[in-house]
């Protein structure tokens, strides 16, 4: 009798246990669910709003092979914002709280699906990659972006368009694409310009950075971020 007391005693505490492991386990993986799906979506539109950088260098590169440099039109300055004036519309900061937590602390051990714990693993290698690559998109930046903004850019043509700081110049900006408004624009300093060192520059800040950085890691971490949501949806029956 005693025998039987302790044997049931012990499986009682042990169904406790994988109850509680059971429901952590569900508890990490809605709370994994929710930042990756949120992720999911702002990723995508960090995509789209890097296409259309790419597309407004690509522009640039084209008009200051030969272009006027005095008569500038409402295009070429729409697309001096969006392709060399802006930066944080295209920087994905991806969310990691709940992965962090499930590393550091441990808790990974509570999804016993190997191939979850595979995928976490693949997740984390393509944030560490997007981190690293942006990095590096911000040191090409410094050292050759900013200086042909400091050098030429039309800062009185800023203030008007942002209304002296009281408008997000990036939504002022699409909102001026939208509008019959023209702002005037003066390309400052034409004599100290170098254009085939700035079309240069701005191509490899296109093709070598933001193009690379886009088609090759951020298409990795939208295919693995899809697969671990398909997955969690399937082991959890997350909606």
């Amino acid at each position: 009798m005693l025998f039987l007391a302790v044997f049931c005693g012990f499986l009682a505490e042990y169904q406790l246990e994988h109850k509680i492991e059971k429901d952590r386990a569900r508890e990490l993986a809605k709370n994994l669910y929710e930042e990756l799906k949120s992720d999911s979506v702002n990723v995508i539109m960090k995509a789209e709003y890097r296409i259309k950088q790419e597309n407004a260098l690509k522009y640039l590169m084209k008009y200051f092979k030969d272009s006027s440099l005095t008569n500038i039109s409402k295009t070429f300055a729409i697309n001096f914002q969006y392709g060399i004036n802006f930066r944080s519309p295209i920087l994905f900061e991806p969310r990691t709280v709940v992965l962090e937590q499930l590393k550091n602390s441990g808790s990974l051990r509570y999804f016993k699906n190997d191939e979850l714990q595979k995928l976490i693993g693949e997740l984390s290698v393509a944030i560490h990659n997007i981190n690293d690559r942006q990095a590096v998109e911000g040191t090409v930046r410094i050292e050759y972006i900013n200086p042909l903004i400091v050098r030429h850019y039309d800062f009185d043509f800023n203030s008007q368009l942002g209304q002296d700081g009281k408008v997000s110049v990036i939504k002022a900006t699409e909102d001026y694409e939208k509008s019959n408004e023209m702002i005037p624009f003066q390309f400052k300093s034409i004599e100290k310009f170098d254009r085939q060192g700035t079309v240069n520059a701005l191509g490899f800040y296109c093709f070598n950075a933001l193009n690379s950085t886009r088609t090759l890691h951020f298409k990795k971490y939208i295919e693995v971020n899809a697969d671990v949501l398909k997955l969690l949806r399937k082991e959890y029956n997350l909606k």
